[in-house]
């Protein structure tokens, strides 16, 4: 956004306004939580909409851009759509041009949609006389382009609707929307329990020695200072941590450079209790203090006994 403002121009502080709004698309995978997602832009301001023809999204910005009463948008723009799907890239195109626009692609694990149809007993949208199975790949082939062009990528395979909404509003909250600024996540997981979909890099640390087997740390996790501190007592352990280090100091200006308003770091170890817990701590203290705006989740460990 500019600073500069024309002689002729009469309201510079509106049109500073307009240039400061967005539109959210919200898309994905059928039963990965698009609604409630929808619904927590709504709690944070968004002017929501579901199910916009695409045909219209181009003019629905030059309407956000040019309304004094509509901030900032989210639209869900979904299967529904059919084939008019194939031109959502074009079309992204043209309304950026109109409005600074975000594409959300929310995800889930084939096995947990599979779950939650059958908990709902809703039909999948796309082929009812089919089995949800099938459906989700076909799903799948036709949402790839728009995958592909998404800005942020949820996976909400681990995430109830509460907890859904807490990670929109912990992730597009005005904090981070005033900031203008590179947010990076740095996520613990365990792999038995699968890669997270939504990570954008995954460092394996499962090489390291596992604090599972020390009986006084076993119930415990890597945010304990003793399992902490056990696992950095090996020099393979703080080694990898520099090297990680230089590597995400090297990398986070470049992705600063080209606009990324999200990064997600994910460290997996066995169950995501204490090797990725630690290092996942760990790195957000060291991004942290050189200046990056962070935050350390962790999605399988479990509470402390």
């Amino acid at each position: 956004m500019s600073d500069q403002s024309s002689p002729q121009s009469s309201t510079p502080a509106i049109q500073d306004k307009q240039d400061e709004k967005e539109l959210v698309i919200v898309t994905g995978i059928s039963g990965a939580g698009k609604a409630s997602a929808l619904k927590a832009f709504e709690d944070l301001g968004f002017h929501a909409v579901d199910n916009l023809p695409l045909e219209l999204l181009h003019d629905f910005a030059g309407l956000v851009h040019k309304s004094p009463e509509i901030q900032d948008a989210a639209i869900v723009v979904d299967v529904r759509e059919g084939q008019t799907l194939d031109r959502l890239p074009e079309i992204l195109k043209s309304v950026k041009m109109v409005l600074p626009t975000r594409v959300v692609f929310l995800d889930a694990q084939d096995a947990v949609l599979v779950r939650r149809y059958s908990e709902t007993r809703r039909p999948h949208p796309l082929r009812k006389s089919e089995t949800v199975w099938r459906s989700i790949a076909e799903e799948r082939q036709l949402l790839d382009p728009i995958r592909n062009v998404a800005d942020t990528l949820i996976d909400t395979s681990n995430f109830n609707v509460h907890e859904l909404r807490a990670h929109i509003l912990s992730r597009f909250g005005q904090e981070e929307q005033v900031s203008n600024r590179l947010l990076v996540s740095c996520l613990s997981f365990g792999f038995k329990n699968g890669v997270p979909l939504d990570a954008d890099m995954v460092f394996d640390v499962r090489f390291l020695p596992n604090p599972h087997f020390v009986p006084e740390f076993r119930k415990k996790t890597g945010k304990d200072p003793r399992v902490a501190e056990y696992v950095r007592s090996f020099p393979q352990t703080m080694e990898f941590l520099g090297r990680v280090t230089d590597l995400m100091l090297y990398l986070l200006p470049h992705y600063v450079h080209e606009g990324k308003s999200y990064l997600t770091v994910a460290f997996g170890c066995t169950g995501g209790q204490h090797r990725s817990v630690m290092m996942a701590e760990d790195m957000a203290v060291r991004l942290r203090d050189a200046g990056y705006q962070v935050k350390a989740i962790h999605r399988d460990m479990p509470r402390e006994a």
